[in-house]
């Protein structure tokens, strides 16, 4: 079994307090005002700021931290600044530094570099948060593990994760998001994992990558650095661009169900609230898990959690055991019994992979009419059209007897797709030009026995309609 270390700091209370040396040899920045002072956390937000905090005055595009300085400054003893104020208090202390998003980066991977423990890194175009969820479950049975929580887990989110940990931590878990080339990179410097999970490699983010090889690309740039790589081999696309790789050297961990894979499902049996199966190790360590979480995807999922968990040497028998206790997270496929119907509120985001394999499980899971309601998918490109109607053809196809589209997109795609079945007996569409619309019209369409699945991208705020389902019993 591999041993974890403690954390190993060149100051004892680095994770307990960070020092104003310490911040000027990570960001080279250089200070005014008060010296001597040091700070328990850091913050962005002046509105949820502490005494104890450093502020970072970051600008983005749609705000400038500067315009709330004064602001954080009555409250907090210090800030990060690209521009000094014409007049401070001198009893405040101020560090000027060029570009405050790369001095808070700078400050996390500072930090990072003084610890030794294992890190690691999650991403993929589907089931991210889930499996660093699921992974949470696995490594905290036997190690404290740190984990960035919600969906703090790009450029900004996770610099202020990294923060966080604590001294007797042993173990950290992070979700890495991106939408663009050389962002994976960018978190990998930041966070150095030694251990990095590729979940899979679909079409999310297409719009703004352009193929989806360059999604790939993208994704394997977390490769550059790893030890250890846990990937999906049951995704070929995903393990033929690792074979592409020339300049990697590190160890692979492959979790499937139909491949021969290092970690495996076998024997899946679905049951209420979940699914049952048996976790297989390729060195002969097998264990029954019982996931309380319904869905072939979310198999994989806890596929590699286990995973890294063997990386650690941990036995199937605790992983199991730590997978029985997962219990979902929010809005993401989270089922729901209400008022006589069964809600599946997946409506924290989209794309057209995780939107096939929803609806693949709201066929199976359903005992009276199977609804979906689903909403536009976001930063497709020029892909938008067709995987709009892609959807909506695989909804008529596997027995879906109520469809409500929402959006643009979606409803365009549902007209043209439905109006070929206008005929079909049972068959029921509706559209809706928002959220807002379809969560005033929804309950004109339910009715007791129904199953229903909410889905859409982040940006349609799909939540508004399963809060309205709430609300209406």
């Amino acid at each position: 079994m591999k041993r974890i270390k403690k954390i190993i700091a060149i100051d004892e209370t680095l994770m307990a307090e960070i020092s104003l040396d310490n911040i000027i040899e990570a960001t080279g920045g250089r200070f005014l005002g008060r010296p001597g002072i040091s700070f328990s956390g850091v913050s962005i937000d002046s509105r949820a700021i502490t005494g104890s905090d450093l502020f970072f005055a970051i600008r983005g595009d749609r705000f400038d931290g500067h315009d709330f300085l004064d602001t954080a400054l009555s409250v907090c003893a210090g800030a990060v600044v690209e521009r000094i104020p014409v007049s401070f208090d001198q009893d405040k202390t101020l560090i000027y530094v060029k570009d405050t998003l790369r001095a808070l980066q700078d400050l996390a991977h500072y930090i990072r570099s003084r610890c030794s423990i294992p890190v690691v890194a999650v991403t993929g175009s589907n089931g991210k948060t889930t499996t660093k969820e699921m992974l949470w479950h696995v490594l905290s049975s036997k190690f404290r593990t740190h984990r960035n929580e919600g969906n703090l887990n790009n450029h900004i989110g996770l610099p202020l994760s990294i923060m966080k940990l604590a001294s007797d931590d042993e173990a950290m878990v992070l979700e890495m998001g991106m939408n663009a080339a050389g962002e994976i990179r960018r978190l990998c410097e930041i966070a150095e994992p030694g251990y990095g999970i590729i979940t899979n490699v679909g079409l999310a983010h297409i719009g703004m990558l352009g193929t989806q090889r360059a999604v790939r690309d993208a994704k394997l740039e977390m490769l550059q650095n790893l030890g250890t790589a846990v990937l999906n081999s049951d995704d070929d696309y995903l393990m033929q661009g690792v074979r592409e790789l020339k300049d990697f050297e590190g160890e692979i961990i492959t979790f499937g169900i139909d491949s021969d894979a290092d970690v495996r499902a076998s024997d899946l049996v679905p049951v209420s609230g979940g699914i049952n199966f048996t976790l297989q190790i390729r060195n002969g360590d097998n264990a029954m898990v019982t996931l309380r979480a319904s869905g072939t995807f979310n198999v994989y999922n806890a596929l590699a959690a286990a995973a890294v968990g063997y990386a650690l040497g941990m036995d199937a028998g605790s992983m199991a055991s730590a997978l029985s206790k997962y219990r979902g997270v929010s809005m993401r496929f989270e089922i729901i019994p209400i008022a006589g119907m069964i809600l599946i509120d997946d409506s924290y985001n989209a794309n057209p992979g995780s939107v096939t394999e929803a609806l693949r499980e709201l066929v199976h899971l359903a005992e009276g009419r199977r609804v979906a309601v689903l909403g536009d998918m976001g930063e497709l490109g020029d892909h938008a059209e067709s995987a709009h109607s892609e959807i909506v053809h695989l909804a008529a196809t596997q027995g879906i007897e109520v469809f409500v589209a929402v959006g643009r997109m979606m409803s365009r795609a549902a007209e043209e797709v439905f109006k070929e079945r206008e005929n079909e007996s049972g068959l029921e569409v509706y559209q809706f030009g928002d959220s807002d619309t379809a969560a005033a019209g929804i309950s004109k369409i339910l009715r007791v026995g129904d199953t229903l699945l909410v889905k859409g991208s982040r940006s349609m705020q799909m939540d508004i309609i399963v809060r309205s389902i709430k609300n209406a019993v």
